[in-house]
């Protein structure tokens, strides 16, 4: 636990950094456009497909018949954005962790390590793992939680379930990801496998928080549907949240996966037995 605070708390103090805050721009720019572009160019053709599936279910002439009864008839309308919405928002922020995981976390881990006074600029690079290495991992890992994303989705429907499942699969995905490339530089392979071994149930702990974390901009996503006027602009100001959380979450698993490091070399390193001198 106090290694948890204590790199929370070191995240923090430099999740406001200038450079920091310039690592989100990258990510934030390149999700922006991709999928500004395709929300832009597809966005009749997906709330098209979205109304003519959601017309064939039952709930949603239920809603549509309450929506009549209340005088609201116009949010008719609104459903099939929102579903649009709702189902873009996992792949929104897998693309910005794989981004942050692939572009910023090298310069999070640069700022810690090389800079003077660096926290952990004693720390030997072994290079256990490697860009297309991070990249393959990222991708691996990210298509495992979208199958688990959609095997689950029925249970999101079902109390407590859909407050549960979502936190577990970004937290897990989010660990995932974010403790190789933490470790890319420094650890040797094995070292990695020891430190993701040990520390397994604290680094899914960190992945919790970020995905919880990550779920209060969610909430703009929902309110902005319902004030599509304002959706391009909302849809921006939370995928720079995503990406800031994201940063941050990046700096709290490399003060924490580079301590842990520090610890297990400190401990495997041979103790050199004291001299006693005869008079």
């Amino acid at each position: 636990m106090n290694d948890l605070l204590r790199s929370f708390v070191r995240a923090i103090a430099h999740a406001f950094h200038p450079r920091m805050l310039w690592l989100t721009f990258m990510p934030f720019a390149v999700a922006t456009l991709s999928w500004g572009a395709v929300l832009w160019f597809f966005w009749q053709t997906l709330t098209g497909a979205a109304t003519g599936w959601l017309d064939g279910w039952a709930l949603t002439a239920a809603m549509y018949r309450l929506f009549d009864a209340v005088g609201f008839s116009s949010l008719h309308a609104v459903i099939a954005p929102f579903f649009v919405v709702i189902m873009a928002i996992p792949l929104i922020f897998v693309t910005v962790l794989l981004l942050i995981a692939t572009l910023s976390m090298p310069g999070v881990i640069k700022l810690l390590t090389r800079r003077p006074g660096g926290h952990y600029a004693l720390l030997e690079e072994r290079h256990g793992g490697s860009w297309s290495g991070s990249l393959g991992h990222s991708v691996i890992t990210t298509l495992v939680c979208l199958i688990a994303l959609v095997v689950t989705l029925p249970l999101w429907l079902i109390p407590p379930f859909f407050a549960l499942i979502p936190p577990l699969l970004w937290g897990w995905l989010t660990y995932r990801v974010m403790t190789y490339d933490a470790l890319a530089v420094h650890a040797s392979a094995e070292e990695r496998r020891v430190i993701v071994r040990d520390a397994r149930w604290p680094l899914l702990v960190i992945g919790i928080v970020s995905g919880l974390l990550g779920s209060v901009p969610t909430m703009l996503w929902a309110w902005s549907v319902w004030l599509l006027p304002l959706f391009p602009v909302v849809a921006a100001a939370t995928i720079w949240a995503y990406a800031f959380i994201l940063v941050f979450s990046a700096l709290w698993f490399a003060h924490y996966c580079l301590h842990a490091l520090e610890r297990l070399r400190a401990n495997a390193a041979p103790q050199v037995p004291a001299i006693t001198v005869p008079f």
